[in-house]
This record gives C-alpha cells, sequence and structure tokens, in this order.
C-alpha cells in the first residue's frame, strides 16, 4: 500500500522517517510539504518519493498530516472532490483538538480516522503516541499504525475523550522535563560545578529516576522515601519544594496546556 505524509515540519518529518527506515519499498512513501526543500532533504537521505498534495490524494492509502489544527481542516476542504472519489482511506491526523468527527465532517464518512499525539523523544525510541480511532477503523488499520511506528517507543490507544489530557502529560511534558533538568544543572552551577558536569549530573539522575519508577512498577513515593533520610540533605530539599508550591505549579502547568489542546480544535 502507499502511504503518504503531508506537512514534515518536526513531528511529521520524524514519523515520515521511522517509516521510511521500516519499509522496504520507499518508491511507495510519498512526501508532500509545502516548502519543497524539506521533503527533498528527507528523500535524499532516507529516501520516498516527492509528490503534490494533489498526488497524495489521488494515489495514497493511508495519509499522515502533519498540520496544524486549522491547516488539517482546510486542507481537507480543498481537497474534497478527491476524497469523494477516493476509496475508503486512512487519514492519521496529528492536529491537537481536532476531532474525529471534525476530520469526518469535512472529508466524509467513507474514510478511517486515527488521531495521535506523538511526543518529541520518539527521535531516539523512547517516546509516547497516543492515538484514538473512529469507529470504522479496523483491527488490520490498528496494527499496521503500531507496526509502522514501532520503533517510537510506546504506543497507546486510548478513548478520543482522553487524548486532550494525553497531549497535555506526554506531547507538552517534555518541555516541563528540559526546563527541570535545565534548572537542575543551573543549580549545581550556582553550587560550583562545571556546566558540562551539572548538565550530565542532572540529565542521568532524571534518566535513572524514570527508569527505575517504569521498571520497578513502584509507585513514586515509595521510591522518593527509599531516598529520604531522617534529618537528611533530601528531606531540606522536599520541604523547600513544598514551600515554593513545586507540585501546584506542575499541576496547573499541565491543566494549562490540557486547556489550549481543546481550545485548538474549536
Amino acid at each position: 500500500m502507499k502511504i503518504a505524509f503531508i506537512g514534515l515540519g518536526n513531528m511529521g518529518s520524524l514519523l515520515a522517517r521511522l517509516v521510511l527506515e521500516k519499509k522496504a519499498d520507499q518508491d511507495e512513501i510519498l512526501l508532500a510539504n509545502r516548502s519543497p526543500q524539506k521533503a527533498e532533504q528527507l528523500v535524499q537521505e532516507f529516501g520516498g518519493r516527492l509528490v503534490s498534495n494533489q498526488e497524495v490524494f489521488n494515489q495514497a492509502d493511508m495519509i499522515f498530516l502533519g498540520l496544524k489544527p486549522k491547516q488539517v481542516l482546510d486542507l481537507l476542504e480543498e481537497h474534497k472532490e478527491e476524497l469523494e472519489q477516493a476509496p475508503s482511506l486512512i487519514l492519521v491526523s496529528m492536529a491537537a483538538g481536532v476531532r474525529l468527527s471534525d476530520l469526518a465532517a469535512v472529508a466524509g464518512q467513507q474514510h478511517r480516522y486515527i488521531r495521535i499525539m506523538p511526543n518529541t523523544p520518539i527521535t531516539v525510541g523512547a517516546g509516547v503516541i497516543s492515538y484514538s480511532l473512529s469507529e470504522k477503523v479496523v483491527e488490520g488499520d490498528r496494527l499496521l499504525l503500531e507496526d509502522l511506528l514501532e520503533r517510537a517507543g510506546q504506543l497507546i490507544q486510548l478513548e478520543e475523550k482522553d487524548l486532550d489530557a494525553a497531549t497535555a502529560l506526554a506531547g507538552c511534558g517534555p518541555a516541563f522535563v528540559y526546563t527541570f533538568i535545565e534548572t537542575m544543572a543551573d543549580a549545581g552551577v550556582r553550587l560550583g560545578l562545571p556546566r558540562h558536569l551539572a548538565l550530565s549530573l542532572a540529565s542521568q539522575t532524571v534518566l535513572g529516576a524514570a527508569q527505575m519508577t517504569k521498571e520497578t512498577g513502584l509507585h513514586p513515593a515509595l521510591l522518593k522515601d527509599q531516598v529520604t533520610s531522617p534529618a537528611g540533605a533530601t528531606i531540606e530539599g522536599l520541604v523547600s519544594l513544598e514551600e515554593t508550591g513545586f507540585r501546584a505549579s506542575l499541576i496547573k502547568a499541565l491543566e494549562a496546556s490540557y486547556q489550549k489542546a481543546q481550545d485548538l480544535g474549536r
């Protein structure tokens, strides 16, 4: 089958690269982008075939739409005639806030729709892709999606009502973690460590703590207690975090991202 990508920004190009590295017949991967230079670079490095948007809708069986919320609906409206004449396509949207029903209302009820929300750590195979399916998506479509993107990291199927929350937590979350790592490194520099060493210690500490949480299956509170000695240095730092509202600030940040994800689709 022919798999296509329209929109090769940061996330679209990452997903396209995963599929290009997975598929043996790279001529079956179609790439379209408003600025052809990005598509040409992907073709040179990984293969695939550079085409127009119209060629995508005329030829592809599965189309990844790497566009912003307003852009994705405008694109589908622009190519409504091709979509009406096409057999049932699999349309995969990564536009935050745009519902499956919104896609179907513009592109037609005969097609199958998948909403995905990937995060940037898919670059190193340690990402999360949350996804939701429209009613007409069959098990074979779901298995195809998982097979194409398995090297991204963890794929999690969710009910659509939970996708905006997953967007806030896993989609926006890396930015909060990067800020946390940067802040830890800044603190290390303030305490006298060289910048490169402070950053290395902060990054490895976050990586190790995350890995322990995932692999042991223990509650983070229990793992925290294992580090916290009576009257020790750790409890002093934890008390300071509580006094400065660390938990409340992080929860409010996620709530703000969640609200924005919902607003984007309106």
